[in-house]
C-alpha cells in the first residue's frame, strides 16, 4: 500500500459508506414496497367501487321481451351516468345478440376492442382489467356474468371508469412518498455521521494522544479507554517504557564500557614517555607504533563516549526544542570562547522553528558544527535555520565559514553512512562522524560542500515528520 492510499485510508469513511449503502438499499426497498402496495390498495378500491356501480345498474334495469332492450324506471343514482364523457360509462351486453343497452354518458364513447364486453361470462362470475385508449389514457373495466329472470337470456353488465384520476393519485402518492424517504435518508445520514464520530471517537482520542507522545507533550498513554482498546493502550505503553529503558540501558552501557577503557589507556599512556626517555637505537620504531596505536584507542574511546551522550530517541518520542533558542545559546557561548578572533557571524533563524528528539542530540549537533566554524573560520560566519514542507516539518541547518574548508576528495568520506571512527587519523573530524550518527539516526541528512565565503558548507536537513 502506498503512503498515499493510506493516508486517504479511513475506517470512518468505510463504515459510513456501507451503513449508507445498506440504508439506501433498504429505503430504496421500503419505498417499493409501499409504493406497490399503495397501488394495488387503489386498484382494489377500483373495482370495489366498480362493483358497487355494478349492483346499482342491476338494481334499476327492467328487459323488454319484445324489443329485446333494457330499461330504468328511475333515474340511476350516480349522476356521471347522465353526463356526456363524465368518465363513467355504463354497458348491457350478451355474447349471441351484442350490446342492449349504453348510458348516456358513452353515446360518444368506444374502446379500442368493444367485443371485451361481449365476450360470454359465466353467470355470477366477475373479471376486472385494465386497458389503455389510443396508448395513452388507461380504463378500468368490470363485467359481471347474470341469467334474467326467464332463466333463458345471459347478459354481461359492465363498467368503464377513466383510471386517470386514480393513477393521478398514485402519482402524489409516489412523490411524496420518495420526498419523505429522501428526507429520512438525510436525516438519518447526518445521524449516523455523529454516531458514528462519537462511536470511534475513543481511536480518534488514542490518535491524538500518539501525537502529543510522538510530540513529546506526554510520556504515555492516559485517559478512560473502551474495555475493547484498553489492551492496545496498556501494551502500547509497556512497549513505549520498554523502548526508553532499553535505550537509557544502552547508552549506560557504551559509556561504561568507554570509561572502562579510558583508565587503562590513561596508565599506558603515563608509562609510554618513561618508556620513551630510555628508548634505545632499537626499539625507536616500536615506540611509535606504540604511541600510533594508543592515539587511535584514545580516538575510538572518545567518539563512544560522545555517543554515549547521544541519546538515540527517535522522533516518536522525543520533545519539540526550539532550535532557535538553542542555537542562540551556542552561538554565545562560542563568541566568548573564540572571542581573540573576533569572528563576524551573520544568522538567518527562524524563531519558530522546532527540533522534535532529544535536548542534548541537538546540543551535540550544533556544539560540533559551530565549533568547526569558528575554529577553522578566519573572519566571518554565516548561519541559517529554516522551515519548509507541509506544516513546516523540515527542519534545514546550514553553517558556513570563510576558512580553509574540506577538500573534495574528503567531503563524501568523512560523511560516508557507516564509516567507522577508528578509520579518522588525528584531527579530521571525530566530532563530524558524531554529528553524522545523530543525524542519520533521526533520519535525517548531513551534506558537506564549498561556501560562498569560500570555507566549507555544512548542511543538515532534519525530517520532523
Amino acid at each position: 500500500m502506498t503512503a498515499k492510499t493510506a493516508a486517504d485510508y479511513s475506517l470512518q469513511t468505510r463504515l459510513l459508506i456501507v451503513f449508507s449503502v445498506l440504508l439506501g438499499v433498504f429505503l430504496s426497498l421500503t419505498g417499493i414496497v409501499l409504493d406497490r402496495a399503495f397501488r394495488n390498495s387503489i386498484e382494489a378500491g377500483a373495482e370495489d367501487r366498480l362493483q358497487g356501480q355494478i349492483y346499482l345498474l342491476l338494481a334499476g334495469a327492467d328487459f323488454d321481451a319484445e324489443s329485446d332492450e333494457f330499461y330504468f324506471l328511475e333515474t340511476l343514482q350516480e349522476p356521471r351516468f347522465s353526463q356526456l364523457d363524465s368518465g363513467l360509462y355504463g354497458f348491457i351486453n350478451s355474447a349471441n345478440s351484442g350490446e342492449h343497452w349504453r348510458s348516456d354518458s358513452a353515446r360518444a364513447f368506444s374502446l379500442p376492442e368493444p367485443e371485451i364486453l361481449q365476450q360470454r361470462i359465466n353467470v355470477g362470475e366477475t373479471r376486472f382489467d385494465r386497458v389503455t385508449l389510443d396508448g395513452e389514457e388507461t380504463y378500468f373495466i368490470i363485467r359481471y356474468g347474470i341469467l334474467w329472470e326467464n332463466g333463458i337470456s345471459e347478459f354481461n353488465f359492465s363498467v368503464v371508469e377513466n383510471a386517470a384520476p386514480y393513477y393521478s393519485e398514485i402519482s402524489n402518492f409516489r412523490t411524496s412518498l420518495w420526498s419523505w424517504l429522501g428526507g429520512a435518508a438525510l436525516v438519518l445520514l447526518f445521524m449516523q455521521v455523529f454516531l458514528l464520530r462519537w462511536g470511534l471517537s475513543p481511536l480518534q482520542r488514542m490518535a491524538k494522544d500518539l501525537m502529543q507522545i510522538e510530540s513529546g507533550d506526554k510520556d504515555k498513554l492516559v485517559g478512560d479507554y473502551p474495555r475493547e482498546l484498553r489492551g492496545v493502550t496498556d501494551n502500547l505503553n509497556l512497549l513505549i517504557e520498554s523502548e526508553r529503558k532499553q535505550q537509557d540501558r544502552y547508552r549506560t552501557t557504551l559509556g561504561d564500557q568507554a570509561h572502562s577503557l579510558k583508565t587503562p589507556l590513561a596508565v599506558i599512556a603515563g608509562i609510554l614517555p618513561k618508556l620513551s626517555s630510555k628508548a634505545t637505537d632499537e626499539n625507536p620504531e616500536q615506540l611509535a607504533s606504540v604511541t600510533d596505536q594508543l592515539d587511535r584507542m584514545n580516538q575510538i574511546v572518545t567518539y563512544q563516549l560522545q555517543r554515549a551522550v547521544q541519546s538515540n530517541n527517535n522522533s516518536a518520542l522525543g520533545k519539540q526544542i526550539n532550535a532557535a533558542l538553542a542555537i542562540e545559546k551556542v552561538l554565545d557561548a562560542l563568541a566568548k570562547v573564540y572571542a581573540e578572533k573576533a569572528m563576524e557571524v551573520t544568522s538567518e533563524i527562524d524563531h519558530s522553528a522546532l527540533f522534535k528528539g532529544d535536548e542534548r542530540d541537538l546540543m551535540e549537533v550544533l556544539g560540533n558544527i559551530l565549533d568547526n566554524a569558528f575554529k577553522y573560520g578566519n573572519t566571518k560566519i554565516r548561519v541559517s535555520l529554516t522551515c519548509s514542507g507541509n506544516e513546516k516539518s523540515e527542519l534545514t541547518l546550514v553553517v558556513e565559514d570563510d576558512g580553509p574548508g574540506v577538500s573534495e576528495d574528503k567531503q563524501e568520506f568523512i560523511l560516508q553512512r557507516g564509516a567507522r571512527a577508528d578509520t579518522l587519523v588525528q584531527g579530521q573530524g571525530i566530532g563530524l562522524a558524531v554529528v553524522t550518527d545523530i543525524v542519520t539516526s533521526y533520519g535525517g541528512d548531513i551534506s558537506v560542500a564549498v561556501s560562498e565565503l569560500g570555507g566549507a558548507l555544512i548542511k543538515i536537513v532534519f525530517n520532523r515528520t
